[in-house]
């Protein structure tokens, strides 16, 4: 069963599917996966599944921001 994202408020999730914290940094799905395969984004698993948590992902584009 695929998952129904188109359904859900985006403003309401605690998280984004690792595709789309790398497209708002202009990365592609493969370039997405291998930056969070080497930390870059900032992944938690849930059993077979890859999160990036908004509030990390929100910290660091502040911190890259501040500097």
């Amino acid at each position: 069963m695929r998952n129904k994202r188109q359904d859900i408020d985006p403003d309401k999730c605690l998280t984004y599917l690792v595709p789309e914290a790398g497209a708002m940094l202009g990365l592609t799905r493969n370039a997405s996966y291998a930056a969070a395969k080497r930390g870059d984004i900032p992944t938690i698993r849930i059993g077979k599944l890859l999160r990036v948590p908004k509030a990390a992902f929100d910290r660091l584009l502040a911190q890259a921001g501040a500097k």
